[in-house]
């Protein structure tokens, strides 16, 4: 659904009160997009704060420029990783956005702002007697549970049972509600069969679909599309070309930057990925896979596929050899003697399950387009190994110590062995044909109208979404006036 615009001012004054006792200042969404303007005492505060305390203020921590360390940080231009051509193999600048310096160490903490803010500013969510529902396969349900705990409220987090051990602690913790539904990353309509559970049986929570909430694309659009333009420029040369964009469709929050960059760039390319083992965009496919935080098997709501150009499959086998590879010490210094810098692989570790996915995809990305040394090829690196470790023990527990053989076979199957296999290009048709799965979801499951699905293939119904946030960033600052804390 569009996130909502009318005032309930009941609920709104308790939210205001609310905010007033825990000391909660709302960010803009302009000032997640450019630190710069968040007031200096914010900034004074933020200094004696750890990256993923429960405290208030690390609601201006939601941005991609925070500074990279565990606490006390202030503000950067943003953190990113170029891929040199002695790992990828190709002469094409492959650069990644470094998602692990979020509060909760993944990006996903933005997405449910975005989701969250508009219903909290206009009075459609009561944080003093209201539960949360984040539905989730993974980061976005914790990053929701982080937002309630630090406004006082209570959090349910529905994810897949078969999700990383890491994620269930956290959640735990934090004091979140956990409804574990059945099966994997891939198993969505599941968590949505849940989700109407709680609809017709627990009149006191809102649910935050992000597969579903408009703020979650408008989100990324306007923060993560923009620190991409901000940081190709900042490293590209003049004849330098910003040549594709790299995103995993998940929720279709964070593709939605795509859109934004299309604002910018008209020429670069748009290029979703997904598991091999469940190939629902490229071959209508269905399955089980292992790369966690790209949930599948249907087509979000809130994905804008007109603005797809590609769609690249990748296989989860892959995925996980080469997170040993990029992690255990035998592959680390197999990667040096191939030549890849020290630096390069000591930040490795940044990249997690997701970010390997979109790696691999970038490389097939250069290979199938011809690209040079003159494009460079952007993607997110969504979170990072810090979420993953539980996994790293499973992968030895069944396949033995790593050593410098395993490396080298993975090194020449999997960065060597990259091909354009499973890369398909969309023409129009294409488009159009996959865009149409969403009817068998939210028409036949979750009781849409045909003609606001007919609606979504309109351009302008989209630049329409996009453009709320001036609208939602003007409500969070009268919100804010009527809490009446100082800046």
């Amino acid at each position: 659904m569009s996130s909502p615009s009318q005032v309930n001012e009941k609920v709104l004054a308790k939210a205001v009160e609310r905010c007033r006792e825990r000391n909660i200042v709302i960010p803009t969404f302009a000032q997640m997009k450019d630190p710069s303007l968040v007031p200096a005492s914010i900034v004074n505060r933020l200094r004696d704060v750890g990256l993923w305390d429960i405290d208030p203020v690390n609601l201006f921590r939601i941005t991609w420029k925070n500074e990279p360390v565990a606490s006390g940080g202030g503000f950067n231009q943003g953190n990113w990783i170029e891929f040199p051509p002695e790992l990828t193999g190709v002469d094409a600048r492959i650069v990644g956005l470094v998602g692990k310096h979020f509060p909760t160490g993944a990006h996903k903490v933005g997405a449910a702002f975005g989701c969250l803010a508009p219903r909290l500013v206009t009075g459609q969510f009561d944080p003093t007697t209201q539960k949360a529902v984040w539905p989730s396969t993974g980061n976005y349900c914790r990053g929701g549970a982080f937002d309630c705990a630090l406004l006082g409220c209570t959090s349910v987090a529905i994810l897949p049972e078969g999700m990383s051990r890491e994620r269930f602690e956290w959640l735990q913790s934090i004091g979140a509600e956990v409804i574990k539904t059945p099966g994997c990353e891939s198993n969505v309509k599941e968590i949505y069969d849940a989700c109407w559970h709680i609809r017709e049986t627990r009149p006191d929570c809102v649910i935050f679909n992000q597969f579903e909430e408009f703020g979650n694309a408008a989100w990324h659009y306007n923060v993560t599309g923009a620190i991409f333009e901000e940081v190709f420029r900042a490293i590209a040369s003049p004849r330098d070309r910003f040549a594709a964009y790299i995103s995993a469709t998940g929720s279709a929050g964070t593709i939605a930057a795509g859109d934004y960059l299309r604002t910018v760039f008209p020429m670069f390319k748009v290029i979703a990925t997904e598991a091999l083992q469940c190939p629902t965009l490229l071959r209508n496919g269905f399955g089980a896979h292992r790369i966690e935080g790209i949930g599948d098997k249907h087509v979000p709501w809130v994905h804008n596929v007109r603005n797809t150009d590609a769609v690249s499959a990748i296989d989860d086998a892959q995925c996980m050899a080469l997170m040993r590879l990029f992690n255990e010490e035998a592959g680390k210094s197999f990667l040096e003697k191939q030549g890849v810098p020290r630096a390069t692989v000591e930040v490795l570790p940044t990249v997690g399950i997701s970010g390997i996915c979109n790696l691999v995809a970038a490389i097939k990305t250069v290979q199938y387009y011809d690209l040079t040394s003159r494009d460079v090829i952007m993607t997110p690196l969504t979170d990072s190994m810090e979420l993953y470790e539980s996994r790293m023990d499973e992968m030895r527990d069944v396949e033995g110590a790593y050593d410098e053989t395993s490396a080298a076979k993975h090194f020449a199957r999997y960065i060597e062995g990259i091909g354009v296999d499973n890369l398909k290009e969309l023409t129009y048709t294409d488009r159009k044909a996959i865009h149409n799965l969403k009817y068998f979801t939210w028409v036949e499951q979750q009781q849409r109208e045909v003609g606001d699905l007919e609606r979504l293939w309109d351009p302008d119904f989209w630049d329409e979404e996009f453009s709320r946030v001036d609208e939602w960033d003007r409500q969070i600052e009268e919100f804010n006036k009527r809490v009446g804390l100082s800046n």
